[in-house]
């Protein structure tokens, strides 16, 4: 005996639509992923010559610089938020 009937699937169910179109930053991960950038650029000045660097003292403008970076972004974004 065979059975052409399947039972239906839960996949085949009808459900609510799922909303499409974008979603809200999140300003958490926008800051860090800014910051993982400007030490990015940081490391490939040093790395590449472009900065010399003499001294760990030397170092004192370059590593404060991602942070600043992506604090101001951070804000800015904050700032600029619709809700």
């Amino acid at each position: 005996m065979s059975h052409d009937y399947a039972p239906p699937r839960f996949e085949d169910s009808a459900g609510e639509p799922k909303p499409t179109g974008r979603h809200p930053v999140n300003i958490g991960h926008l800051v860090m992923g800014l910051v993982f950038l400007v030490f990015v650029v940081v490391w490939a000045l040093v790395v590449s010559g472009t900065v010399t660097i003499r001294s760990i003292e030397d170092l004192r403008w370059l590593l404060p610089l991602p942070w600043i970076v992506g604090g101001s972004i951070g804000l800015l974004a904050a700032l600029l938020r619709k809700n």
